[in-house]
């Protein structure tokens, strides 16, 4: 894909933004050190597969690893908030994150099988839809278009760390309508909320909360698709009352009891997974549908979650 491909888009977020994010995938896309939020990115290192794999062989453990990443739980989370309107009572979001489509295709199968039968209002997806952090993404769109053959529009979503900005035309041909700092409105009854996503702020770094609340307003309900859920304090900061993330997989690789050995993000450990609250924002953490460098995974269930908005008294 060239960036001819990329004209439409240009024109709608604006030059700048495309041409910052494909410098970084030009000159950083690959580095170890010194991008983003943490000072070695270790999804980065070519090796880190193998030693994965191969400290999981030592300990025993790969095959029930390796079995568990291809199993996917429906999960269900209850969003209490006075400031929903009363039309969005039973409001149900279908939220998918870090497919990882094409290292994880034993999932995907687990996830395809699940989402036909899943009832909501709306879908959203928080990024990480390729496996590696660069490289080809060719699989992984053939990969999604199959997934989306499944669901149910409308459907939102937003890049992550693992993806290229390359691939948002074909995914928008798909039926989703990618959020680069923007926002949409969501009709229903005579009432509205917001939908608001951010382009990635773990490795690009080219997230920008205020442009994409700028049209929102202050009184109204919104939510915030971000990859990472290191964002919560500007989201919190931005008045959002929900925001959905992804990218910390939950560990991905956990200890019994679901204790992350490793998070890869900066962020207090209770918001590494699950629901969580900052002051007024109420957050949720997705464990992910996929994995990341290896199909592996421990004490750490993969996940799709249903989201349930619900009006309090």
């Amino acid at each position: 894909m060239t960036e001819v491909n990329l004209e439409r888009l240009i024109a709608r977020i604006g030059d700048d933004h495309v041409a910052r994010r494909l410098a970084i995938e030009t000159e950083h896309e690959a580095q170890l050190f010194g991008q983003g939020t943490l000072v070695f990115n270790f999804e980065n290192w070519r090796v880190a597969p193998m030693i994965v794999e191969g400290a999981l062989k030592l300990a025993g453990l790969y095959g029930r690893a390796r079995r568990n990443a291809d199993h996917v739980e429906v999960k269900r989370n209850i969003v209490m908030s006075a400031h929903l309107p009363n039309a969005f009572d039973g409001f149900t979001i279908l939220h998918l994150s870090d497919l990882h489509t094409d290292i994880s295709v034993g999932a995907m199968q687990h996830v395809l099988s699940l989402v036909a039968d899943l009832a909501y209002d709306a879908c959203v997806l928080t990024g990480d839809y390729r496996g590696a952090t660069f490289g080809p993404f060719g699989k992984s769109l053939l990969l999604m278009k199959d997934l989306c053959t499944r669901l149910k529009p409308p459907l939102y979503g937003i890049l992550g760390n693992h993806d290229s900005i390359r691939m948002a035309p074909a995914l928008e041909a798909m039926g989703i309508r990618m959020l680069f700092n923007e926002s949409e409105a969501i009709a229903r009854g005579g009432e509205t909320i917001h939908l608001a996503g951010i382009d990635d702020a773990h490795f690009y770094r080219i997230d920008d909360i205020t442009k994409a609340a700028a049209a929102i307003p202050r009184e109204a309900f919104s939510i915030l698709l971000a990859h990472t859920p290191e964002s919560y304090h500007a989201a919190a900061q931005a008045g959002f009352d929900l925001m959905l993330s992804g990218h910390t997989h939950g560990g991905q690789l956990c200890l019994p009891g679901g204790i992350a050995i490793k998070l890869e993000a900066r962020l207090p450990r209770r918001m590494g997974a699950g629901a969580w609250r900052h002051e007024q924002l109420a957050g949720y953490t997705s464990r992910g549908a996929g994995t990341s460098l290896s199909p592996v995974r421990l004490n750490c269930p993969a996940e799709v979650t249903l989201h349930t908005l619900k009006r309090a008294a």
